[in-house]
This record gives C-alpha cells, sequence and structure tokens, in this order.
C-alpha cells in the first residue's frame, strides 16, 4: 500500500511540474481545493495506464525499441500521457494535453520529475 501511495504521489508531482512549465497541459478547477483532488485523480488514472497499458504497447513496440535504440520509449511515454488526457476527459476531470509534440516534451519531464521523486520518496512496503 506504501508502493502505491509514494508512486501515486510521484506521478501528481511530475503531472504538477509539467502543467507548470508547459502552457499546452492545462488543469483547471473552481479553486485549490478542487485542483488538488482532479491532480490526484489524473495522477492516478496516469498510474493505471502506465501499469496496464504501457508494458503492451512497449511489449508491441519491442522490434521498433531495438531498432531506435530506446528512443521510441519518448513516443511511447507522449502516448500514455495522451491517452490519460483522453481518459481524464472521459472521466470529466479538467485535465488536457493540447497535442503530440506537447505530450512528448511533457513525458520527458514527467519521466524526470518522478525519477527524481522516486530517489527522494522512501518505497519500501
Amino acid at each position: 500500500m506504501k508502493h502505491f501511495l509514494v508512486k501515486t504521489i510521484a506521478n501528481a508531482a511530475a503531472l504538477a511540474v509539467a502543467i507548470w512549465l508547459l502552457k499546452d497541459i492545462t488543469l483547471t478547477g473552481e479553486n485549490t481545493g478542487r485542483q488538488i483532488l482532479t491532480l490526484i485523480l489524473v495522477a492516478l488514472i496516469f498510474g493505471l495506464v502506465n501499469f496496464l497499458v504501457k508494458p503492451v504497447v512497449k511489449l508491441l513496440s519491442f522490434p521498433l525499441f531495438i531498432l531506435t535504440l530506446g528512443l521510441i520509449t519518448l513516443v511511447v511515454n507522449a502516448l500514455m500521457l495522451l491517452l490519460t488526457s483522453w481518459l481524464a476527459g472521459k472521466a470529466d476531470l479538467a485535465f488536457h494535453v493540447g497535442g503530440f509534440w506537447t505530450a512528448l516534451l511533457g513525458g520527458v519531464i514527467i519521466s524526470i520529475v518522478a525519477w527524481a521523486m522516486h530517489v527522494v520518496l522512501p518505497d519500501e512496503d
């Protein structure tokens, strides 16, 4: 349970940094409390997408992974962020990613910040 909580906090922090740095990734709400709740819910959706969908996409794109020396991972991360944006829209959450190139840059930012958060936060069960 603690590992799940740490991952969710790291994802929320990484998403918050990407929202702060990129104007085409938006999170809106009536007040700060609503924005924080939306951010946590989007972080949960992002975690589920990365847990359920990303391994399948990585398996199917394995030949491209070898061919591009791993750079396809950036595209996969961007697609996971776009899928999260689409699912958040279906769930009536005020989170939106404005296109592939924004998602690509956002995926890089999220990966770096999430990695740094995992280094700082404890994650033993």
